[in-house]
């Protein structure tokens, strides 16, 4: 029933409620001089100055909860107007709070306040028409044939100075509405930018950190056997082992800026980039076939580039961790005019089927997915095999 308000717009209500009850009160208290408009008059001067305080007290007090609490304040009117014309009373400058309360009704109210306040503008009209001309004459001669359409026009006037508060209201609510509307889009596409970006990065960070890995373990187990019988090759996969964790340390260092400063993203692997990546999977002890036909005509786009290169990092990464400990993986680009379409095949290990996707899989799909193509993964005929085909010139 009541709405949220800051301080200062409390203070602002009241302030101008208590304005608005020092210009009314005496307007009401000297407005009946005779006893023409009513029984008030019986009352006397201070009975005057009484009933006058308490209908431009009434009235105030709707303009000060008005936006508080619009139909608190409608019903407040409502009474201060029962009041006005029980006591026989004309329109007077109490009156005027009216307007502020429909318009209040409109633009802050509920759903019950709103359409009760557009009731309120057009049984309002009617009980003003109906209580000028049928109750105490002020317009002269009360209803007759010949006040009839004096009478029509008032209504229409009543109706029409009522109704446009309520109508400017309305305006007002449709406003404030789509400011919110708007705010809010603006917050969920934040929000998804910022959920881009995450996934972005943890996808990043998984490749990097997961295909680091996997040559480490690789190279460390094949140290360790070697260790006894040759002392050259563990020495030369100790220093695969620390050239691998440098390269992984760089990159996790490079995403780890991203996330905090939230700048640009810096300098990405591209297919030039290929061959080291092929160098190191085949330092981890795994033979392998790459064939590219046809090569790449001229310089892909920076997007294809990192789609091709994260897919292939994350399923030779697969293909080192999952695969079977025996068998070459094949790799397999075709750079055509409007695509680029790759294969990887590896033998599957009984772990390696397709029916449960992990992360690295995911993965895979999303970066061909943003790049404007597709990715397939799964096994087939004894071998996992992984293909991609990418537009050249897609989505970025």
């Amino acid at each position: 029933m009541f709405r949220r308000l800051k301080t200062s717009q409390l203070v602002v209500d009241l302030a101008l409620a208590v304005v608005y009850f020092l210009i009314a009160w005496p307007i009401e208290a000297v407005l009946v001089q005779t006893g023409a408009f009513g029984w008030e008059y019986q009352l006397g001067s201070a009975g005057q100055v009484i009933v006058g305080g308490f209908i431009a007290a009434l009235f105030s007090c709707s303009l000060a909860v008005r936006r508080l609490s619009p139909l608190l304040a409608l019903g407040l009117a409502w009474v201060g107007a029962l009041v006005q014309m029980g006591l026989g009373r004309p329109p007077s400058f109490s009156d005027l709070a009216i307007f502020g309360v429909l318009f209040a009704t409109a633009a802050y109210g509920s759903r019950a306040a709103y359409w009760a306040g557009f009731a309120s503008a057009l049984v309002g009209a009617l009980v003003i028409t109906v209580y000028l001309f049928a109750g105490p004459s002020f317009a002269g001669g009360g209803l007759t044939w010949q006040t009839l359409p004096l009478a029509l026009m008032t209504l229409i006037a009543a109706a029409f100075a009522l109704g446009l508060s309520w109508t400017i209201g309305a305006l007002v609510r449709s406003a404030i509405r789509t400011r919110e509307t708007r705010v809010a889009q603006q917050r969920a596409e934040a929000e998804t930018a910022a959920e881009q970006e995450r996934v972005r990065i943890a996808r990043d960070m998984h490749d990097v950190v997961a295909h680091s890995l996997a040559v480490v373990i690789a190279q460390a187990d094949g140290a360790r056997y070697a260790a006894a019988s040759d002392l050259a090759v563990a020495t030369e996969a100790l220093a695969t082992i620390s050239t691998t964790a440098r390269s992984a340390l760089a990159d996790v260092r490079l995403l780890l800026g991203q996330l905090r400063h939230r700048q640009g993203d810096g300098p990405q692997p591209t297919i030039a980039d290929l061959e080291e990546l092929y160098a190191q999977v085949r330092a981890a002890g795994v033979p392998l076939l790459v064939d590219v036909d046809p090569a790449p005509p001229g310089e892909p786009p920076a997007a294809v580039q990192l789609a091709v290169y994260r897919i292939l990092q994350e399923a030779l990464t697969n293909a080192l961790r999952h695969g079977a400990p025996s068998g070459a993986v094949a790799v397999r680009l075709s750079w055509l005019p409007d695509r680029v379409e790759l294969a990887v095949r590896n033998p599957a290990a009984v772990s390696a089927s397709g029916d449960r996707p992990g992360h690295g899989i995911i993965g895979m799909r999303e970066r061909a997915q943003l790049a404007g193509g597709r990715l397939e993964a799964g096994a087939e005929d004894g071998d996992f095999i992984v293909r991609a085909t990418i537009p050249i010139g897609g989505p970025a």
